[in-house]
């Protein structure tokens, strides 16, 4: 029998940790977080990680695993995330998935190429174009095939950028395979005006918060070379610490790069298999219906 386990994910702002907490404490389970900049120590109010009175007392994993100057992978979260899943279930509870890089989410729940496998024909034909027509061309290529797999690609490294477009284009054309797990994907969604609006009120929250302070702190201890310096709502600051932009601008632009974020996330999440979208705007009566599609399904 194939390990039950429910996912969520949605775009940033719209409560996925909330609704998680509540799915935990109502089905006995506990939580394996996937979001690329949570599982990093010090990164505590740019990756709006959840604090322990959010938690509720539900145990989370895949939170501060991690030191900012560490490069972690889909690959690395897979193999983290399927060790948890055995954790949880000895205890006879249930796995619960939440976070916002639906990257992570796919490759642990689909089989994706995360690298492992590589198309000597495809990489051929991929070097030969980038030859032909140069890097920028096959970056914006590799944002327009996979745009989250492109957030995370260094678009300055020929190398890793043609990398990303193989894995890209073999993910895209594959076919599809069965699932190790028996799931439920649920995404969380809110009309885009309103959600931009949470988006832009959590920004204003981080800086009453103080982020500034805190991405100070990680520059000191870790250096802008770090990998927390290509997240949004860090790499912003740079800039900003050498005087090129005004705070405003630069609150601006987090505001603006996270609600574009938002919309990859969206994008990226329809492409996902077997995704259920859960309109959130009335939480309560949203919560409700999860849970009886859980309930149903847990017969």
């Amino acid at each position: 029998m194939k390990q039950k386990i429910i996912a969520i994910v949605g775009p940033t702002a719209v409560g996925k940790s909330k609704m998680a907490v509540l799915l935990a404490k109502k089905f006995d389970g506990e939580i394996i977080s996937a979001d690329s900049i949570q599982l990093y120590k010090d990164l505590n109010i740019g990756s709006a990680k959840v604090t322990k009175k959010e938690m509720e007392g539900v145990k989370h994993y895949g939170i501060d695993i991690a030191l900012p100057i560490t490069q972690l992978t889909a690959f690395d979260f897979v193999q983290n995330a399927k060790g948890w899943i055995q954790e949880i279930s000895k205890k006879n509870k249930l796995p619960i998935i939440v976070g916002g890089t639906a990257l992570y989410v796919k490759a642990l729940l689909e089989n994706y190429n995360l690298g492992a496998t590589r198309d000597e024909k495809l990489r051929e034909n991929l070097k030969k174009e980038y030859e032909q027509k140069g890097l920028q061309f096959m970056a914006e290529k590799l944002k327009k095939t996979d745009s989250i797999l492109a957030d995370k690609t260094d678009l300055s490294n020929p190398v890793r950028v043609l990398r990303a477009l193989e894995i890209a284009l073999s993910n895209s054309e594959k076919s599809k395979q069965e699932s190790e797990f028996d799931y439920k994907l649920f995404a969380l969604n809110v009309e885009r005006e309103l959600l931009y609006k949470r988006i832009n009120f959590r920004v204003d929250q981080m800086f009453e918060e103080g982020l500034e302070g805190e991405v100070q702190n990680i520059l000191a201890k870790y250096g802008e070379n770090a990998p927390a310096f290509k997240a949004i709502g860090y790499k912003e600051f740079l800039p900003y610490f050498k005087k090129e932009i005004s705070k405003e601008d630069l609150i601006l632009q987090i505001k603006q790069h996270s609600r574009n974020y938002a919309k990859r996330q969206l994008t990226f999440i329809r492409g996902m298999s077997n995704v259920q979208f859960v309109d959130v705007q009335n939480f309560d009566q949203a919560c409700k219906k999860i849970e009886k599609e859980i309930e149903n399904w847990l017969q």
